[in-house]
């Protein structure tokens, strides 16, 4: 360094360091005076380093994030175009928080959490965040209905009074009809959902018949006069975006109509599951069991009466046994007194337009339905479970080594059966089976759209919205006793958000096929 330089130097240092140059003032009653800098942090600043207010804070003021997780190796591009699909509905819908989760071939591959948990006190969504999983709590409860089936607990095609007398028997247009535990999971069973007004029902139930004729007329049209797959995928992708636009719109979390209904806000606490048929449990049938398809959480409310029965233990209670089972130990029921660790608010936007807590509500009426907690890894796992349980017949065991799935892989392929006369209003594809929502293998003419087989379930709670998706992978026959391989194969897509009204089906879908393109491109 030339000697000018040096002298400049040991000038700028000198001034920084003197009695008159301040760091800041701390006056505390206007007493307490000037506080010079040291020798070393003179010299950085007269070599021009910045330093940091006190505190550690950042100049600025603004919140610090944690920058997002590396990417898992061999699934970089489907994560960052992932983690964008979900960053525009969180913009679009305005979601305080949502968290997604991936698993592939039975491991987590990814999970993230973005926005906030407690918009309040600044608490950001992780991975282990647990919100509320709405109606994926319908898909639980198949779960211990299937296995007291296979155990011969209970008989799906006997009447409900068989297990629940205390449910009365029921009469249609002065007929004597039959209500089973296999139309209560299919929701055949005629039993009505939060609206009362069955006029009110048929009138909806109508018109959205209507629209789904006019659209699947309008799509085969199109396909027969040869527009070819591209054409037909942007007009199905639109339709889908539109509908989810809508259901979101600028203002979620209070535009639709379910949520007008008084019984979605019930503030009682109900003590067990037989005290709380006393809801619906009198109220007439909306149509005769087995031949309509009617959405009903009180349908899943009866379920848990006759899970509790058939079972010989408290419903809530065989639930926590099996979710220790399935190593879901972050999923709970939704009590309003438990301290639950990690648990995210709930919001809505209010008719200003503005965003506000979700209000109180007391899910204890419907936790077959509605009422559990969890968090994207505890369902990674739970579909793990079922697609392991699907497959496992399906691959050879080499010495014994191959464990039995949870269920029997007939018990699964029941259960994502298509069930006749049933509707999905989230995926015009698909047919309800037993609480799950399938999709199945078709392509109708060449070179246009495929289908491919999946499951799902969305949700919908106060202040939540969630979807489950598992998508299988398309197993070759005649490969499967060479491959060195073992199940769980496929891909399954999780998100819950805190936030109602938010449409997550078409993402998830997305996201699953981004992670099993992915998935072929390293084979």
């Amino acid at each position: 360094m030339a000697a000018p330089a040096v002298w400049g130097l040991a000038r700028a240092v000198r001034r920084a360091a003197a009695p008159g140059r301040l760091c800041g003032t701390r006056r505390a009653g206007g007493g307490a005076g000037p506080r010079r800098w040291g020798w070393g942090l003179a010299l950085g600043l007269a070599l021009g380093v910045r330093a940091e207010p006190e505190g550690g804070e950042a100049e600025s003021g603004r919140e610090e994030k944690p920058p997002p997780p590396p990417p898992p190796r061999g699934f970089g591009a489907a994560v960052e175009r992932s983690r964008d699909l979900v960053r525009r509905i969180k913009d679009e819908a305005g979601i305080p928080g949502i968290i997604v989760g991936v698993s592939v071939d039975g491991k987590e591959v990814w999970s993230e959490g973005l926005g906030y948990a407690d918009v309040e006190n600044r608490v950001l969504c992780k991975p282990e965040t647990i919100m509320r999983i709405a109606s994926i709590s319908k898909c639980l409860t198949m779960m211990a209905v299937a296995k007291l089936w296979e155990e011969g607990k209970l008989d799906l095609d006997a009447p409900v009074q068989k297990y629940v007398p205390e449910f009365p028997e029921k009469v249609y247009e002065g007929e004597k009809v039959t209500i089973t535990t296999r139309l209560l999971v299919s929701h055949l069973s005629g039993i009505r959902h939060y609206e009362k007004d069955i006029t009110k029902v048929k009138e909806e139930k109508e018109k959205a018949n209507r629209a789904l004729k006019l659209t699947k007329s309008h799509q085969d049209k199109e396909q027969k006069e040869g527009k070819g797959i591209e054409k037909t995928d942007c007009v199905k992708q639109k339709k889908e975006h539109d509908s989810e636009t809508k259901s979101r719109n600028s203002k979620p979390g209070r535009n639709d109509k379910e949520f007008e209904q008084e019984e979605y806000y019930l503030k009682e606490k109900f003590e067990s599951v037989i005290e709380s048929l006393k809801i619906f449990k009198n109220d007439p049938l909306f149509f005769k069991p087995g031949s309509q398809f009617l959405y009903s959480t009180y349908g899943f409310t009866l379920l848990s009466a006759v899970v509790e029965r058939a079972s010989g233990q408290k419903f809530t209670d065989y639930m926590l046994k099996m979710f220790r089972d399935l190593d879901m130990l972050s999923t709970v029921l939704d009590d309003n007194e438990a301290m639950i660790y990690n648990r995210a608010r709930c919001y809505i936007y209010n008719k200003k337009g503005r965003l506000v807590n979700a209000p109180y509500v007391d899910n204890s009426y419907k936790w077959a339905g509605g009422g559990f907690l969890s968090s994207v890894g505890d369902l990674l796992k739970f579909g793990n479970a079922l697609l392991y349980s699907y497959q496992a017949g399906h691959f050879k065991n080499r010495n014994a080594k191959l464990l039995p799935g949870y269920l029997k892989a007939d018990t699964v392929a029941m259960m994502w059966t298509p069930v006749p006369r049933t509707e999905v209003s989230w995926d015009r594809d698909g047919k309800y089976a037993m609480a799950w929502a399938v999709v199945e293998k078709k392509q109708q003419y060449g070179c246009c759209r495929q289908q491919r087989h999946y499951a799902s379930h969305t949700g919908g709670a106060v202040g939540a919205s969630s979807v489950l998706l598992i998508l299988p992978e398309e197993l070759d026959p005649g490969a499967l006793a060479a491959w060195p391989v073992a199940p769980p194969r496929g891909v399954i897509v999780t998100i819950v958000c805190n936030m109602q009204s938010v449409a997550l089906n078409s993402t998830a879908l997305k996201i699953a096929r981004e992670f099993e393109k992915e998935k072929r491109a390293q084979c």
